[in-house]
């Protein structure tokens, strides 16, 4: 895949050193800019901004492959060249291989916590101390203060209320793992990481239909190709993965634990989704409220975050909020259209108060509790 784009950039390269007389083979050149473009840790620099995730792949991929050193060496200058035709189309290219094969791929294979599994993140990493937070606003504050800040779009894996109830998971990873291995169980898939996928995404978006669910996993599993493939569909294996699906709705247990379970945790998911919001609209940047997720939206990939949105209800509810309404936070979600809506306002009147970045402290006896 993205072997034409690659065919185009060593053309674009030509001969390196063959003046000097220690050409570097094409076939050297080509098999370097693979590695660049499988290495580069963003979707993109934009040269010059973001030249330091340039100098950090050369460096790791020459750690890495030694053999590919010198082609690497004298591709770094050429690609660091601002503007250039090579150092664009790169830059063009680095962008859809991370797309396809981390976000397409990666992020459906690797399924210890499908919460982290997101466009622009990092499945290894767990959260931020408040330090770090405030650090990375300061400088975003200095730097980029007209940029866009947003919790779901059209292209994350899931809504932020999906992965604010999935981030409850972390604190009770115990009970987690007993209700997993008891579907697993009961439920077998021959793909087991996938089956881990199926159960979280399942608990984080629930209720759902039982026609959601059955896209959902069918994308899933051939995006992931470990088992079935978009091109290549291996029937045994989805008929097995739809009535894992058709379990959840049908086996009177799994059900029934199901639904206490998300029961239980929804509370919590809610209190993450508001405090994320919170903090999403009020940092340094442009916030972007994605289309519905003015309300609680429990939507996974597209196209199920492209479902036609409830405006009526979202006016009506606008509407009583106006007139003095305070909601209760509890299923309906008029509590997230509160803070959005009063918390924009006052952004659009005082904006002075958005200037700059002043880090709050947390105090008191939970003050610990407090991560990001």
């Amino acid at each position: 895949m993205l072997g034409s784009e690659v065919a185009r950039l060593q053309r674009i390269v030509g001969d390196l050193g063959r003046a000097g007389g220690s050409a570097v083979a094409p076939a050297q050149v080509t098999e370097g800019l693979a590695e660049l473009l499988a290495s580069f840790p963003v979707y993109r620099s934009y040269l010059p901004d973001g030249r330091e995730h340039l100098d950090e792949t050369v460096a790791a991929v020459k750690l890495r492959r030694p053999d590919l050193a010198s082609a690497v060496d004298a591709l770094h200058p050429l690609l660091g060249s601002a503007g250039t035709e090579l150092a664009t189309r790169f830059e063009q290219t680095s962008g859809p291989v991370m797309a396809k094969g981390v976000e397409d791929s990666a992020y459906y294979r690797w399924a210890r916590f499908v919460a982290l599994n997101e466009v622009g993140g990092d499945p290894a990493r767990f959260g931020s101390s408040v330090a770090e937070f405030h650090q990375a606003q300061q400088h975003r504050a200095a730097h980029r203060p007209a940029s866009m800040t947003t919790l779901s779009t059209h292209d994350t894996k899931r809504s932020e209320d999906v992965r604010a109830r999935l981030a409850v998971l972390a604190e009770i990873p115990t009970e987690w793992a007993g209700l997993v291995r008891g579907w697993l169980g009961r439920h077998p898939l021959a793909d087991r990481s996938l089956a881990h996928l199926v159960w979280q995404n399942l608990v984080g978006a629930w209720p759902l239909s039982r026609e959601r669910a059955h896209a959902y996993v069918e994308k899933a599993a051939r995006e992931a190709g470990t088992s079935t493939t978009w091109t290549n569909p291996v029937q045994v294996f989805e008929d097995q993965l739809h009535a894992l699906v058709d379990a959840a709705f049908d086996d009177p247990t799994t059900h029934a634990e199901i639904e206490r379970f998300v029961a239980r945790i929804a509370p919590f998911g809610w209190s993450n989704s508001l405090s994320q919001k919170l903090l999403q609209l009020t940092i340094a940047g442009v916030p972007d409220v994605y289309q519905g997720s003015e309300l609680w939206d429990f939507s996974l990939v597209d196209p199920d975050n492209r479902r036609p949105v409830d405006y009526d209800l979202r006016r009506r509810l606008l509407a009583r909020l106006d007139e003095g309404w305070v909601p209760p936070v509890d299923a309906e979600g008029a509590a997230k259209l509160l803070v959005t809506s009063r918390t924009l306002r006052h952004r659009r009147e005082h904006p002075e108060a958005f200037a700059g970045y002043t880090p709050a402290q947390a105090t008191g006896a939970a003050a610990d509790h407090a991560s990001l």
